[in-house]
């Protein structure tokens, strides 16, 4: 559904009834430059609940319980509301598939074009939150759109209960298309979906998406590599912290590599990470960023030291999707 409106950035648009699907209309609209308020209602429902408060806590939207319709420059019913996507009574392909799509760090714009695609042939769609949700739009009039998100201590949808998705679609013939954040190989659990489908014969196409770890550091101002700083990078995963049991990341050969380093779903163990780096010979003082919402209208950032990053993070109040970049290419760039 086209939800392109007619109004210069910054209009402020009001949206009423929200509906399971709201995530699309907001990114939709904030896409455009909007600036997003959502009205919550008493009869709200508890997933729908959970998208707006992930909305809120990414300042995608502002959400309240009243509001004055004419301070708003566009006010509309939330269009996805009372749409219920139906599953087809069969695909329209011989044979059912998958395809993994990696939707980027967020923007529609560093969606690539064999993913518009995919999305555009799609049957079914199953989504994660921080796909580019505004490029549904694309897809065509009858698809089954299914959003499967992991929001951070909240709802959440077992990786097992998406992989049988895959497979009950595509062996009915369908062609499932999984819209994934960044890339799916990069943190994205893409294998395990490449592996259940293939189990139960399904075959699977990969479209590879621009990652986070390298495209939201080079849209804030850092880039990971830089002549004379240093030859190269490494990507962590900052999910445990270092003394975690879980951990299987050497973080002191980390500290001693000279590499940039990038840390993904590190904000929780931010100050546990850097304490450790330290400690295995990384100087407090290099240079340190850490970025929220990479590639949205919401992104934000703070830039600190090694050894103040987690507190100044925290005083920012940046919360994941984060990403951090440990080492001196972090000032390598003129203001």
């Amino acid at each position: 559904m086209n939800l392109t409106l007619p109004m210069a950035p910054g209009a402020r648009v009001l949206i009423t009834r929200p509906g399971q699907r709201v995530a699309e209309t907001v990114h939709s609209l904030s896409d455009q430059g909007a600036q997003v308020t959502v009205v919550r209602l008493e009869e709200t429902d508890e997933l729908t609940l959970a998208v707006l408060d992930d909305l809120t806590g990414r300042r995608l939207a502002t959400v309240v319980e009243d509001a004055l319709s004419a301070e708003f420059d566009v006010v509309l019913r939330d269009p996805l509301t009372s749409l219920v996507s139906s599953p087809r009574a069969h695909g329209t392909h011989d044979r059912g598939r998958v395809t993994l799509v990696g939707g980027g760090p967020g923007s529609v714009d560093l969606l690539t074009v064999g993913g518009l695609r995919a999305i555009r042939d799609a049957d079914v769609l199953v989504c994660d939150r921080l796909a580019p949700l505004s490029v549904l739009a694309e897809a065509g009039p009858d698809v089954e759109v299914i959003h499967v998100g992991k929001i951070p201590r909240g709802a959440f949808t077992p990786q097992e209960s998406i992989n049988a998705l895959l497979v009950e679609h595509a062996l009915a013939g369908r062609h499932v298309v999984r819209l994934k954040g960044g890339d799916s190989y990069v943190f994205g659990r893409g294998g395990e979906e490449w592996n259940a489908c293939v189990a139960n014969g399904i075959p699977v196409d990969v479209i590879p998406g621009v990652t986070s770890a390298v495209a939201v550091p080079a849209l804030a101002g850092i880039p990971l590599t830089h002549r004379g700083m240093t030859q190269g990078f490494v990507v962590v995963s900052g999910h445990v912290g270092p003394q975690d049991e879980r951990n299987e990341a050497d973080w002191s050969a980390l500290g001693r590599s000279g590499l940039t380093i990038v840390v993904l779903m590190g904000v929780a163990a931010l100050a546990e990470i850097a304490e450790t780096l330290i400690e295995h010979g990384m100087d407090p003082s290099t240079p340190a960023a850490c970025i929220a919402d990479g590639a949205m209208p919401s992104q934000r950032s703070a830039r600190a030291t090694l050894g103040d990053i987690a507190d100044v993070a925290a005083a920012r109040d940046l919360t994941p999707p984060a990403i951090t970049v440990i080492g001196s290419v972090v000032s390598a760039l003129e203001d």
